[in-house]
């Protein structure tokens, strides 16, 4: 994927960067990073290394023990943020600032890597024969400058299915079992109007809600656009792309006319609590979406997962560890960073939160290909989210998503906030509004 340098212009956070030099401390790019391999400070100096993530990673306290026991003069601290926002606000802010306050292992989300990517001095070049060939390439060449400077270590990609209540379904004489449930939402041919019209089906047989998030259904649609909204060569065409206003319509129009939006913000207090009061009775499904469901439906039971999703296929997220320039322990932290980005660790982490690795080895895994989560009734993970990551490759492509990719894409989903979430206005309002936001980010 090619990398443009040009600034991106009225991106909250960014606009300092390219006149604000990184603190010292690391000689970004420079790819000369010391060993990589023993993960010390050379002289036995106790240190205390800082990872930064968000949602989910599946690095619990039992995963990263497992580095100090092999690396006694290290200690990993762990800080985590509820939301991929935020810890976008926390990294874009603090690199704008000179880069103090940031961990020395940031996290990074797909859809906000080609924006950060343009500051390439920030951030220290990860190259290493060691790691070579590790990763999907399609997950190394988003991460890699034109220069050829890798500024990433990729952790997990998102295929997604559909996870469902199986409870809710039966009630409303829908089929539970997970291979009928597939067929029931149309199977290797599924389309979003047939998912819609299952809902349909659903809440007038219940009284809870088809979906929790009109935004998270929007997601996986843009998700299947390869030029939502820049050009193959990054330049931006905002809102004109016409799949993704007719994406905004359709939601809208089964989130709002047909009732089958639950009216959730992701990540907030009212979604949280509604895994808890049988709020909704399907979600779209990235394989790290497994630990959330869980951690929030806990002793909840009835949820499974279907190895089905409209349009054939899709991949929403899959992160990234960077190890800004300025760090204290910028040796240090790239060796934990290879050690966290191992084909062994990643299915750890699978198992921990359903983190699906994007390592090629791991593929290969017992504990992978075999892996069964209690929670969702015994599905066979590990199955189904590899036939899911066939899925998004029969797709043919993978979307575009440039620099100016997170800064439109806010808009759109803030448009539809407005619409499911708040009600404070309706479709065509909302999306008028979108579109000047847009056209105020000067692009």
């Amino acid at each position: 994927m090619r990398r443009r340098t040009r600034a991106l212009v009225a991106t909250a956070g960014l606009c300092g960067l390219a006149l604000t030099a990184a603190c010292g401390g690391g000689d970004a790019g420079s790819g000369e990073t010391g060993s990589t391999t023993d993960g010390g400070s050379g002289d036995g100096e106790q240190i205390t290394l800082t990872v930064a993530t968000f949602n989910d990673f599946g690095y619990t306290e039992e995963l990263l023990a497992q580095y100090t026991a092999e690396h006694p003069n290290v200690v990993v601290e762990h800080v985590l943020a509820a939301r991929a926002e935020d810890a976008r606000a926390n990294l874009t802010t603090n690199l704008a600032s000179g880069g103090e306050g940031l961990s020395d292992i940031e996290a990074i989300e797909v859809d906000w890597l080609a924006e950060l990517l343009q500051y390439p001095d920030y951030f220290t070049d990860l190259s290493d024969p060691a790691v070579e060939g590790r990763w999907l390439e399609s997950k190394v060449a988003a991460a890699t400058t034109e220069d050829g400077r890798l500024l990433g270590y990729g952790t997990d990609v998102g295929p997604q299915a559909i996870c469902y209540r199986s409870d809710l379904f039966a009630a409303a004489g829908l089929p539970t079992d997970r291979a009928e449930v597939a067929e029931l939402l149309g199977g290797a041919d599924a389309t979003w109007d047939d998912y819609f019209e299952v809902g349909r089906q659903f809440v007038g047989a219940s009284d809870s809600a088809w979906y929790d998030s009109a935004v998270s259904i929007y997601q996986g649609m843009i998700n299947q656009v390869e030029f939502a909204y820049e050009e193959g060569d990054g330049t931006p065409v905002g809102l004109t792309n016409p799949e993704v206003r007719e994406a905004y319509d359709a939601v809208l129009s089964a989130s709002t006319d047909d009732g089958l939006s639950a009216g959730f913000e992701q990540w907030q207090e009212d979604w949280t609590a509604g895994f808890q009061n049988n709020a909704f009775a399907t979600m779209l499904c990235p394989a790290w979406m497994q630990g959330p469901i869980a951690g929030n439906a806990a002793e909840v039971e009835g949820w499974d997962i279907a190895d089905v999703f409209p349009g054939g296929g899709g991949n929403w997220g899959g992160s990234y560890l960077t190890v800004p320039a300025g760090g204290e322990h910028v040796e240090e932290a790239q060796a934990l960073a290879e050690w966290l980005t191992s084909p062994e660790i990643q299915v750890q982490a699978f198992g921990n939160a359903g983190t699906f690795p994007s390592q090629v080895d791991a593929y290969e895994n017992p504990d992978l290909t075999g892996a069964t989560n209690e929670f969702f009734n015994d599905a066979p993970v590990g199955e189904i989210f590899a036939s899911r990551s066939l899925a998004v490759d029969e797709l043919g492509f993978l979307p575009y998503k440039g620099p100016n990719y997170f800064a439109i894409h806010q808009t759109v989903q803030d448009a539809i906030l407005r619409v499911d979430v708040t009600g404070e206005q309706n479709a065509e309002d909302s999306w008028a509004a979108a579109e000047q936001a847009v056209a105020d980010l000067g692009l």
